[in-house]
């Protein structure tokens, strides 16, 4: 809910600043009449006055501002009194930081004034405001209406007359019928109560009625202002986010002082709570509602422990929807992003781990000579999701770090082809013609093909793994791991510039691994044309290129699908081949006669 810290009194613990006071340079004597309270009952009228002096330097004579703040129950008989003769007194009260102010009241010893101001600032003494005017006769003397005759005028003559002489208040209230605020926390409301200074400008005294015929004493001694008590009812100011406050920067405590830093709650932080705390900016800051009771908190940033501030940004916070705006600032532990949320270049995420962990980007790991320096990104060493490293031309290993089945030779430039018609020696390059250890995977193709040695005995139960038990992956589960750039299918000029060598309708069945390509066994269901090697409508094999240095084969062909596939051919060794030139689509009716119609009469 909002919070509300307690109302005091502010001018408590605080010493106002006057024009004079009485006995500034010298000794001065002054007569007052007596306090009306203190007057037996037996007596009339006024009394008689009664004649001291005063001298600000005497403890015991003086009556300087502060006894004005003081604490009127340990000292109702303390005020402060300002030099004989002048007309014109001014009072300040300045605070150390922003205060909500709810009412005044000030307590005279002598008559109050004919004329009066009570202003207040909000900059610090630079500009200042009225709150109300005082006067006997508000139009002659400011040139406005009473509020006595007219509801909510800044005038009233309510606390201007001479009577009583001494213990006369003048009371001012910020919040009245005419003043009514719904949210005291709203711009309306702090415009209104918030203040930083406060001003009582004292422009025109008055005698007591009392002086008359038979008067002893010289008038001059009976021209001064004096007040017993100035009381500032308000609270720390702190936008719906806080119940209590502490010290600001003052040394030393008063007993019953009210403090202006605020102790935030709702994530908030400042003195007044005007701010989210350094890692709650996800939403823009507002204060709490007074008028419905909601707290408006602020709200945490994502970033995953790995920063401890974020700021608000505005743009992203349009992007969004108006949902989430927080950037977090200076991210930790090799992390980056609005959120930290991924790892820096030269790191990846280690899947193992929390996001929220300390260690949860690791370094690449990747083999110098083998890895590829030109990579989609030239900031990244490998791949920031998996850790898997770009390699070179024939290089294989999540860190580049052996060749390609079917390659050897690896150094400085990568790998070569073996010049085989199968695998051959890494080092050497001597043909090897062994089938006897040849594995047959069901697995969808587009994918990394997995490595010879990591044969699972149960394919439906376990993935499968790198020797360093890096997992691999599939084209169809991490599509982002292996991106194909598809064929496809243009224009009829187009579709023949290709001179495709065989266009068929096929059944994805299976998949062998060859390392640098991958060897599919599909049902040819459809021939709609054929070059040199004879395509019958049986199972028989065609051969996808490899299309990267990451083992990723393209186009993707998924097991259990049909598809058209047109391709080229390798007459000397019989074989179907499929490349990024290959026109591969899923097989759909319309799409099989476009293609028919074209080879019939479109392609000469």
């Amino acid at each position: 809910r909002a919070c509300n810290p307690p109302v005091g009194n502010l001018a408590t613990g605080r010493t106002p600043v006057t024009l004079t006071t009485c006995g500034q340079n010298s000794t001065e004597l002054y007569c007052s009449y007596p306090d009306q309270n203190l007057l037996l009952h037996t007596s009339h009228g006024c009394g008689q006055p009664r004649c001291t002096k005063c001298n600000a330097n005497q403890p015991d004579n003086s009556h300087l501002p502060a006894d004005m703040t003081d604490d009127f129950f340990a000292n109702p008989i303390s005020w402060w009194q300002s030099a004989q003769g002048v007309h014109r007194e001014e009072i300040r009260l300045d605070f150390e930081t922003e205060f909500y102010l709810t009412h005044v009241i000030a307590v005279f010893r002598s008559p109050r004034p004919a004329a009066m101001v009570l202003e207040r600032s909000q900059d610090y003494g630079q500009t200042w405001r009225p709150y109300k005017y005082f006067s006997v006769n508000c139009t002659a003397t400011f040139g406005l209406q009473d509020d006595l005759t007219e509801e909510g005028s800044m005038c009233t003559s309510r606390y201007s007359d001479a009577v009583p002489c001494t213990r006369g208040e003048v009371i001012y209230r910020a919040l009245s019928p005419a003043n009514k605020i719904e949210d005291p926390y709203s711009p309306e409301a702090q415009d209104l109560l918030k203040l930083t200074s406060l001003r009582l400008l004292l422009l025109k005294r008055q005698e007591c009625p009392c002086h008359g015929s038979g008067l002893v004493e010289k008038p001059q001694r009976f021209a001064h202002y004096a007040i017993y008590d100035l009381i500032v009812r308000g609270s720390c100011f702190c936008n719906g986010h806080a119940e209590e406050c502490e010290l600001v920067n003052r040394t030393g405590v008063v007993e019953n002082m009210v403090h202006g830093k605020c102790v935030c709650r709702h994530n908030t932080a400042g003195d007044h709570c005007e701010k989210c705390a350094p890692l709650y900016n996800d939403q823009p800051w507002k204060p709490g509602d007074g008028k419905t009771g909601a707290p408006n908190e602020c709200r945490k940033c994502r970033c995953h422990n790995h920063a401890e501030s974020c700021h608000f940004d505005l743009s992203v916070w349009l992007a969004s929807g108006k949902r989430s705006g927080g950037v977090c600032d200076n991210c930790k532990h090799n992390t980056e992003g609005h959120r930290c949320q991924r790892c820096k270049p030269g790191y990846y995420r280690d899947r193992g781990k929390p996001m929220s962990s300390a260690e949860v980007c690791k370094p690449c790991a990747c083999q110098p000579m083998g890895s590829a320096n030109a990579t989609f990104s030239s900031s990244w060493r490998c791949h920031p999701r998996t850790g898997f490293c770009y390699c070179k031309p024939g290089v294989a290993g999540p860190n580049c770090d052996r060749c390609l089945v079917g390659y050897w030779g690896f150094g400085e430039n990568g790998c070569r082809p073996c010049d085989c018609a199968r695998d051959c020696d890494q080092h050497t390059g001597r043909c090897l013609n062994s089938y006897d250890s040849e594995p047959f995977f069901n697995i969808p193709i587009g994918g990394r093909i997995p490595d010879l040695v990591q044969t699972p005995t149960n394919e439906s139960e376990e993935e499968w793994k790198w020797n360093d038990h890096e997992q691999g992956f599939s084209a169809l589960r991490h599509p982002e791991k292996c991106v194909c750039k598809e064929k496809v299918l243009g224009s009829v000029a187009d579709f023949c510039q290709m001179k495709y060598a065989y266009v068929i309708k096929a059944r994805i069945l299976s998949a062998h691994d060859k390392g640098t390509h991958a060897e599919v066994v599909v049902k040819v269901k459809k021939v709609l044309k054929a070059g040199k090697v004879k395509i019958a409508r049986s199972n028989r094999s065609i051969y996808p290129e490899s299309w990267t240095n990451r083992g990723c084969t393209c186009p993707i062909l998924n097991p259990g699908t049909d598809y058209l596939i047109a391709g080229q051919e390798d007459s000397r060794t019989g074989k179907l081949l499929v490349n990024m030139n290959s026109l591969v689509k899923p097989w759909k009716a319309h799409l099989g006669k476009q293609v028919s119609d074209i080879l019939r009469t479109g392609c000469k």
